[in-house]
């Protein structure tokens, strides 16, 4: 099933079924340290090459919160265009994720059912796995959203138009 533009609905899903995210994303020398930097983490595994080259992975680390953020970026458009997070759960990080690497996700709903208190949503809990470009699974997580059910997505109605300028 391919993701419709304004992204899938609560009817939308069933358990089992696996989605691979159609786009892939190479880390950057620039998005760790600036990540890191960004976020105040002073562990120099992620910014101090001298010093990530006398660990035992001889070179920095990309920054673990960056890669949840990245791997739940890229399956956004296909599980949580229409959702809201609820949470997170059992984060685990199998495999170090390098600067260079190209990172691939893929997810597999695990649930679903109708929300009690919200009759025009739905909570989806589902699994998703960042991979990368060897197929090495580098981050997996369940994550759990309230999803609109068709017919609820809210929308903009008019969208403003450009001005021209003279």
């Amino acid at each position: 099933m391919t993701t419709p533009p304004s992204g899938r609905c609560f009817e939308d899903f069933e358990p089992g079924q696996v989605i691979e995210h159609p786009l892939g994303r190479t880390v950057t020398q620039n998005d760790n340290i600036w990540f890191t930097l960004l976020t105040n983490n002073t562990n120099p595994i992620h910014f101090d090459a001298h010093y990530a080259a006398h660990t035992e992975f001889g070179r920095p680390l990309v920054n673990s919160a960056f890669t949840i953020a990245l791997v739940t970026g890229l399956s956004v458009s296909d599980m949580s265009q229409n959702a809201v997070n609820l949470g997170w759960d059992e984060v685990r990080l199998p495999h170090p994720l390098f600067e260079g690497d190209t990172v691939y996700a893929r997810s597999e709903v695990l649930s679903l059912r109708e929300s009690r208190s919200r009759p025009h949503q739905g909570v989806l809990t589902f699994k998703t796995s960042g991979y990368n470009q060897h197929g090495t699974v580098v981050l997996e997580f369940k994550r759990t959203v309230l999803v609109y059910r068709q017919g609820y997505v809210p929308s903009v109605t008019s969208r403003p138009s450009m001005k021209e300028t003279p």
